[in-house]
């Protein structure tokens, strides 16, 4: 691991605060990075204090007077070249990203390719920043309405994603002439000192202002100072229900802009019709990947009776087949979670389960042994269990799956969205009557509906997020621009003569 900080520009001990190519020296608690792979030190970093902090939203307030007024294009440009040296540094840091958070280096990869494809979209995205004409009801008038930039918008990710989720929203706001500060999860600090490392060298070849990039690295307190200040006119937080509520009360005081991505309990109904491959696919990966870490793991499989017993067998013997240890091995299925605190959690839900009375058909537990020194690694298990349950209605961040029966899909789609988070879903049926009654108006109630695929993954195309709990929030694809910028309608008489709106008559 060394040689991959080396190559990305990572000292052992490092400053947490930065305005792009300057780092500043920092007083505030010092951050250690352990890898949940093997518990071992990656290095320490100097978290931000509030000195440090006002020195980069400073800058940020500066660089955004003269960055708004770059051609759209040229800051697609620039975005273009951090896709290049993404692309340059894409197995460093998947490297990096799979050894300090634990996901599969597959996963790690995959996620330096979503940040190399949001690039893509927002260099496209660039040229096409688009209002709408209107037509006036006042004779010699024209009305249109155009988009402008914000100002600063504030990032919080959290460690699952330690930099993807940043890169969703970040490349966004550059293009629409935002400057950005990000807060990256203390969890995985170094992940976010790579990222800064990688793209100062394309704003400096480029004279990009400094502090079009901030970033300050800290713990809760860092994440309060940003949503209460009100030289941040939208703060973008991605985490726990919990945290999401406390960043939107605070930022809503202040009248400011909250982008919330938050908490899912995810479900993937099962039809009597399904296509079984697909379904076991779908529901093994959705359930495992990334430990079941993913804000679209699939928590729940809503399964129908008349093959329940069917698919739970085959569920179980897919159990049965998966590899869990080193995630930078790729025969691995399984890596760790992110920290012991998690593993607590994790083992509190199995309790909690079984105090309700779910059933286990394939055992939790944590592992130990020879590979397993960091105390991170545990089973993926699954419970039969209600969906009423308190612990099923929760989201616990690990991999522990509950499944149910059903009898029709009236009952299946009420199941899956009697949750209070809504965020991915899925139906696996060849019956097109159930796929299309599950997407519509009084299908499912989550940001993101799936017919035939599962749960977990999202492409950039798309706008992602999701509604009740998770906090309405999109980033990424579609028009999840928008909220990075503020709508001015424009009118314009070109004539010699004021007529009023409405008809009103004012004679002098």
């Amino acid at each position: 691991m060394k040689d991959i900080l080396k190559v990305l520009g990572i000292q052992a001990s490092s400053q947490g605060a930065s305005t792009g190519s300057n780092w500043l020296k920092t007083t505030g608690e010092k951050i250690t990075s352990y890898s949940p792979v093997d518990g071992e030190i990656i290095g320490t970093v100097k978290g931000t204090n509030r000195a440090a902090y006002d020195t980069v939203v400073t800058k940020a307030q500066e660089a955004f007077v003269e960055w708004r007024s770059w051609p759209a294009p040229k800051r697609g440009e620039i975005v273009r070249q951090v896709g290049d040296e993404l692309r340059k540094n894409k197995a460093a840091l998947g490297k990096l990203v799979s050894y300090e958070m634990g996901k599969s280096l597959q996963e790690g990869l995959g996620e330096v390719q979503e940040m190399i494809d949001i690039c893509d979209f927002a260099v496209g995205l660039s040229r096409q920043l688009h209002g709408l004409t209107m037509h006036s009801e006042r004779p010699g008038h024209r009305m249109y309405e155009q988009y402008h930039p914000l100002g600063i918008v504030g990032i919080i990710s959290a460690f699952n994603f330690p930099v993807a989720v940043w890169s969703w929203n970040s490349m966004l706001a550059w293009v629409c002439g935002d400057v950005a500060i990000w807060k990256p999860s203390e969890k995985t600090p170094l992940c976010g000192i790579a990222c800064q490392k990688i793209i100062q060298q394309v704003f400096k070849k480029n004279n990009v202002p400094e502090g079009v990039s901030g970033l300050i690295i800290g713990g809760r307190e860092v994440g309060e100072w940003m949503s209460a200040d009100t030289r941040i006119p939208l703060v973008s937080a991605t985490g726990s229900t919990r945290m999401g509520k406390a960043v939107a009360s605070t930022v809503a005081e202040r009248l400011g802009r909250s982008l919330l991505e938050l908490g899912g309990n995810n479900a993937i109904i099962i039809s009597k019709e399904a296509d079984l491959g697909i379904a076991i696919t779908a529901a093994a990966f959705g359930a495992v990947g990334t430990a079941g870490q993913r804000c679209t793991t699939t928590r729940r499989l809503i399964i129908h009776e008349k093959i329940y017993n069917k698919f739970k067998d085959l569920l179980v013997h897919a159990y049965g087949q998966l590899k869990i240890g080193n995630p930078l091995l790729e025969k691995n299925h399984v890596g760790p979670l992110i920290d012991k605190d998690a593993v607590a959690m994790y083992l509190a839900a199995i309790e909690k389960c079984k105090a309700e009375g779910g059933n286990f058909i394939v055992e939790g537990g944590v592992l130990k042994g020879k590979g397993y020194e960091s105390g991170c690694y545990v089973k993926p298990c699954i419970a039969e269990a209600k969906n009423s349950y308190e612990i099923v209605q929760h989201e616990t961040f690990a991999p522990i799956l509950y499944i149910m029966k059903y009898k029709t899909m009236e009952e299946a789609l009420a199941m899956q969205n009697g949750v209070p988070q809504g965020l991915s879903s899925s139906v696996i049926t060849n019956n097109l009557r159930e796929a299309e009654a599950f997407l519509s108006a009084s299908g499912s109630d989550c940001g993101i509906a799936n017919v035939n695929i599962g749960t977990s993954g999202a492409e950039i195309g798309g706008a992602f997020g999701g509604e009740k709990e998770t906090g309405g929030g999109r980033e990424s694809g579609s028009d999840a621009w928008k909220v990075y910028m503020r709508r001015q309608t424009n009118t314009i008489n070109y004539t010699d003569k004021l007529p009023l709106a409405q008809g009103i008559r004012f004679d002098l």
